[in-house]
Parts: structure tokens; C-alpha cells; sequence
């Protein structure tokens, strides 16, 4: 009797056991993981990346002529004073080699590097590189080309689903806005954007003008107007109507 009474007591922890473990199962739910292949902001879509790409211009170099023209000598100069501002690296002179204008463009080399140097680029920034084009035939250039920070977005222009309701797009009725929109909205932005970093953080702030800030709190103390008058504003008004 006593081993049926113990058997039953064992068989009643067992169940009451079960009993709080599921309870407890049923108070803990996993968290909801929402996945979506294409993001509804377009900013994330699309985002615009800060690195490093390459800067360059070409001089075209005729077989006749050595050196370089007025235009090209200012877009040498112009060249050389962005790279004072925003080089990352040094200025590559890539120059043609076996081209029919092979020696002109060696002659034009020697002038761009020292153009370059009345820029502001060190002589020690400055790296001649010769190279054999494809086609020997072809009008081969001088390029110049320095490392930078830059930002871009895209590529645009892709469409992996249609825009209207089809079968193949069963997410048209969901009111998504399609896969190409705001693409070219950032990639313009990037590509006119002065300094990359001002998309990550913002510039510091330039020094109060003291002087200008004391005379102004003196005014205020005095109680007089702190509003600027110049002498010639009245100039600008077209008509005295009004007064």
C-alpha cells in the first residue's frame, strides 16, 4: 500500500512539474525578426559612400608642339592647386611612350611638372610614369591623376521589378515606393557636395567676432538700438512712399 501511495505522489510531482514548465515556456516569447529585401527610405537604399577615388585630367600634346598651351598650363595650375586642398596622395604623370608624339609629350612633361610645382605640389609628390598605349596609332595623352576623398552613390538606372501591377510584382499593392526612386537625387548630391565629410559630421564653428559682440551688448546695456545703419542704405529704396 505504502509503495502504491508513494508511486502516486512521485506520478502527481511529475505532472506538477510538467505543469509549471510549460507554463513558464508560455511566458517567453522570441522576438519578432522583420527582414525586408529592399528598405522603404531611399537614403538607405541608396546611400552615399565616403571614399577614396582618383582625380585626373588629360593634356592633349600635339607631334609638333613641346610644352604646353596657354589653356592647358591653366588647367595644369588648376589642377595642381585642388590637390593642395584635397590630395590624399601624390600626382601621377602618366606619359605615352613608341606614339608619334612621343617626344612632344616627354617635352610637355618636364613643363607640367614644373607647373605643377609653382602650384604648391612638391617635387617629391610628383611621380613620371611612362606608359605603352594599346593602339600606338591613337592620339595618346598626358594624364594626371592624384588620389582623393570623395563621395558617390548608386549605380542608378536599375529596375528589378516593373512599376505598374503585374504578376511578377506582388508588392505593387503595398504602396512601396519602386527600387530607382531618390537614386539619382543622392548620386547628384554626392557629386556636388564640396567636402565629403560634411555628410558625416559638420564643420567647427568659426570664433565670435568680440569686438563686434561687446559693442553690441553695450548698445543693449545702454539701451540704445543694436540694429546697423549704414550710411548709404536710403540709396537702395526706390521711392519714398510710405513715410
Amino acid at each position: 500500500m505504502a509503495s502504491a501511495t508513494s508511486k502516486y505522489c512521485g506520478l502527481r510531482a511529475a505532472f506538477a512539474l510538467a505543469a509549471v514548465a510549460v507554463a513558464l515556456g508560455g511566458c517567453w516569447t522570441s522576438p519578432e525578426v522583420v527582414t525586408a529585401s529592399v528598405p522603404n527610405d531611399y537614403r538607405q537604399r541608396h546611400p552615399i559612400a565616403v571614399q577614396e577615388g582618383n582625380h585626373s585630367i588629360v593634356v592633349f600634346v600635339g607631334t609638333g608642339r613641346g610644352g604646353l598651351s596657354g589653356p592647358q598650363r591653366a588647367d595644369v595650375i588648376g589642377f595642381g592647386e585642388s590637390w593642395v586642398r584635397e590630395g590624399t596622395g601624390g600626382v601621377v604623370v602618366d606619359v605615352p611612350v613608341n606614339t608619334p608624339n612621343a617626344r612632344a609629350a616627354a617635352s610637355a612633361a618636364r613643363e607640367i611638372r614644373s607647373t605643377l610645382s609653382m602650384a604648391g605640389v612638391p617635387s617629391s609628390a610628383i611621380h613620371l610614369r611612362r606608359y605603352s598605349p594599346d593602339d600606338p596609332e591613337r592620339f595618346a595623352t598626358v594624364r594626371l591623376t592624384y588620389p582623393k576623398i570623395k563621395a558617390d552613390a548608386g549605380p542608378c538606372g536599375m529596375w528589378p521589378t516593373d512599376l505598374g501591377p503585374s504578376i511578377d510584382n506582388p508588392g505593387y499593392n503595398e504602396n512601396k515606393p519602386y527600387y530607382n526612386f531618390g537614386c539619382a537625387t543622392q548620386r547628384n548630391l554626392a557629386a556636388m557636395v564640396d567636402n565629403p565629410a560634411d555628410l558625416e559630421q559638420p564643420r567647427p564653428e568659426s570664433p565670435a567676432y568680440t569686438m563686434r559682440r561687446t559693442m553690441s551688448f553695450e548698445k543693449y546695456r545702454k539701451g540704445v538700438s543694436t540694429t546697423t545703419l549704414y550710411p548709404e542704405s536710403d540709396k537702395a529704396k526706390l521711392s519714398d512712399t510710405g513715410k
